[in-house]
């Protein structure tokens, strides 16, 4: 394990207990919590992204604010639902953030997952083409979005103002390298081969929608290695990143206890339910004594495939909680797996 960050899914609500109980609580406090997570020698701050919910939704101006106050942890999503996105302007969006934080962009994206709203994409202008499926819309976005991140000219220009040129323009600003930091959440294992083909990093997910009677961690694994395999064969030029995301919860004192003794009964083995119609098993949550959690990890075959480990935060506990549960994190578990903390 090379590299540590969060995950937040960004919940926010006025719940009992809650301490992010409004939209700006969320915003304002993952920044902090970023920060914090820098300070202690962590590598990443990582946000999914989900619509019509009490979620983190626009991740842009959230990096970009994390960017301007952090100077070494990479910033990225975990993904964005590329069925809601305008390509060009997600382009141009992605780079200007990128710029901000002197190239620590790393960008998970997918074909997204089921949302709240039953016809969501079509609610932000978009709706598959005729043959398409959801996911086939996902792809194309996906596809001119990183044609366009590239430089590669995507709109034709018009001579009278664009100072005498012709053929097609690029969008603006341009962030060099970003196109190496893509990655691709994939939730089984063809399309990890697919996003390897094609050069894209490979963020597994927190649930893979198939079961072929293996753990977790097993299957997880196999998908990572066929990943490996179909980027080798493809021949690209440079080495791909992995990550895979954990819920990671070490009981050290009483008010852990109170809020994690209950998950480390109940939620100490994978689980297998449906999704958009599909069987698939989720990962379980690692919750206990930070030696026993160390033992365990070290076991995870998915984890030790991975070169990123990404620690799912409850962030509504708010933000000196969730540093302290990553600090000990960070002080007496993770050095047991080969990481060390950045500078």
């Amino acid at each position: 394990m090379e590299r540590i960050g969060f995950l937040s899914f960004g919940h926010w609500g006025p719940g009992q207990g809650s301490r992010t109980r409004t939209a700006g609580d969320a915003l304002l406090q993952a920044i902090d919590l970023a920060v914090a997570a820098e300070e202690l020698g962590m590598d990443g701050a990582f946000f999914r992204v989900h619509h019509f919910a009490r979620q983190q939704a626009s991740p842009f101006p959230l990096l970009s604010a994390i960017a301007a106050r952090t100077t070494r942890i990479e910033i990225g999503t975990g993904v964005i639902d590329m069925r809601y996105e305008n390509p060009l302007y997600m382009a141009e969006e992605a780079a200007a953030a990128d710029l901000i934080s002197g190239g620590r962009l790393q960008l998970g994206i997918s074909r997204g997952s089921p949302e709240p709203a039953r016809q969501g994409a079509a609610a932000f202008g978009y709706v598959p083409e005729p043959g398409e499926t959801d996911a086939d819309m996902a792809r194309r976005h996906t596809a001119l979005f990183r044609k366009a991140i590239t430089g590669a000219g995507v709109a034709e220009a018009d001579p009278r103002y664009a100072g005498g040129a012709s053929g097609l323009l690029p969008v603006q600003p341009q962030s060099p390298g970003l196109a190496k930091r893509i990655w691709w959440g994939a939730g089984t294992r063809k399309t990890a081969v697919w996003a390897a083909e094609l050069g894209m990093n490979l963020m597994s997910s927190t649930l893979l929608t198939e079961d072929t009677g293996v753990p977790f961690h097993e299957l997880q694994a196999e998908q990572i290695h066929l990943f490996n395999d179909a980027w080798t064969a493809a021949g690209h030029q440079h080495a791909p990143r992995v990550s895979v995301s954990r819920s990671v919860l070490p009981i050290v004192d009483e008010e852990d206890s109170r809020y994690f003794a209950g998950a480390a009964l109940r939620d100490g083995r994978d689980q297998v339910g449906i999704i958009d119609g599909l069987t698939a098993r989720f990962g379980k949550s690692y919750a206990g004594a930070p030696d026993v959690l160390a033992e365990q990890l070290a076991a995870d075959t998915a984890v030790q495939a991975a070169d990123t480990v990404l620690l799912t935060v409850p962030n509504q506990l708010g933000v000196d909680f969730n540093a302290k549960l990553l600090g000990n994190i960070t002080r007496h578990i993770a050095p047991a797996l080969g990481w060390s903390p950045g500078p």
